[in-house]
């Protein structure tokens, strides 16, 4: 059987001064476009109107006018048609740009679909998505294992196996905030102000880099490892939403909670899923998500759920046959159980693990 595979291969681009000067305005332009087409949705919306399509949506949009720089700018070529690949030069065509110099790291397999490029700090790179059919194979793993995400511990395993937490925004949270500092204090858009901008993001792609390199290594070693994955099904934009309420309705224990959300983030575990999931299925295995309800207040040997049976962040004692564990083990092997019990019943409802559209799966499948 075969099946088909998007991935996407990203380089470093070599661009000279003036092609960095047409990246920018580009971005900055795709940056315009997409506010103003933001602005008038929202618009739309409240005054109870309709979505607005493409056609409709480009009549509105008035002539491009180019916004200073900023982190994070990039911009698409969705035809395929206007992209041309030259891997033996290292070098790639792209519209209004002409050829451009790449690192080619690795060959591209595959037949393009589309390209993004993408500014981090000073750097510039592109990302080209490609489709092919390749043959969809047996997983050479045979075990399952259930996996019990936290803050203390990143991920434990119903095996009793854990891993630490990277923390890659946390270890670098006082020397991000001691240069935001010097940059809050010079005069905005100077050239003092841009040399301490540029200090800033280098310490975002820093951050970026290790949580990505981190979570790139977990989740291979997991999938080349395992036949099935269960993980708690975590709503993690709603566990890592403010505290603070309104002017109205004050929320409580903000700080705390602010600090909670800054630890989830953190983490991770978002991408974590995402790169499990297609990883997985690169192997021929499969993950599942699994209810995350009380899995570290029941007892995985008399099933007994209370409260009482965590004493503590990282205690579980059972208040009814006495079962003592770690809470964080506890809950991976409850995760087990029931990734086992949704195999049993086959509910593809609740298996099912995640739907990605596939240019997202794409993009987070780059390394």
């Amino acid at each position: 059987m075969r099946m088909q595979r998007l991935q996407a291969f990203k380089y470093e681009l070599m661009p000279n001064g003036e092609t960095q000067r047409q990246l920018r305005r580009f971005a900055g332009s795709c940056r315009f476009v997409y506010n103003k087409a933001l602005a008038l949705q929202q618009a739309n919306h409240e005054a109870g109107e309709k979505f607005i399509g493409y056609v409709a949506m480009a009549k509105h949009l008035d002539f491009p006018r180019f916004k200073r720089k900023g982190s994070g700018d990039s911009f698409r070529y969705p035809d395929p048609k206007q992209i041309k690949l030259d891997p033996g030069n290292s070098r790639l065509f792209l519209p209004k740009l002409g050829w451009i110099r790449y690192r080619n790291s690795r060959d591209v397999l595959g037949e393009l679909r589309n390209v993004t490029v993408s500014s981090k700090g000073s750097k510039w790179f592109v990302s080209i998505q490609t489709q092919r059919e390749v043959e969809k194979i047996a997983s050479q793993a045979t075990t399952a294992i259930g996996i019990d995400l936290g803050i203390a511990r990143f991920a434990t395993f119903s095996d009793g196996t854990y891993l630490e937490p990277r923390n890659s925004f946390k270890t670098k949270a006082a020397k991000l905030a001691k240069y935001q500092r010097r940059m809050a204090h010079k005069q905005k858009f100077s050239n003092n102000w841009k040399k301490a901008q540029v200090k800033v993001q280098k310490i975002h792609t820093q951050i970026a880099n290790a949580r990505r390199d981190f979570l790139h290594k977990a989740t291979t070693t997991l999938s080349q490892n395992h036949a099935f994955v269960f993980i708690e099904d975590l709503q993690v934009r709603n566990m890592s939403k403010s505290a603070a309420g309104t002017a109205e309705n004050p929320g409580k224990n903000v700080a705390q909670k602010s600090g909670l959300n800054k630890a989830i983030l953190d983490q991770g575990w978002g991408k974590f899923r995402r790169q499990l999931d297609y990883k997985l299925a690169w192997k021929g295995g499969m993950l599942f998500a699994v209810p995350p309800h009380y899995t570290s207040q029941e007892c995985p040997e008399c099933h007994h759920v209370s409260a009482d049976n965590r004493q503590t962040q990282a205690r579980f004692v059972c208040v009814q046959c006495h079962y003592e564990n770690h809470a964080d083990h506890v809950g991976a092997i409850n995760v087990l159980e029931r990734g086992y019990r949704l195999l049993a019943c086959g509910d593809a409802a609740l298996s099912r693990s995640m739907k990605q559209e596939p240019a997202e799966v794409s993009q987070l499948s780059s390394v």
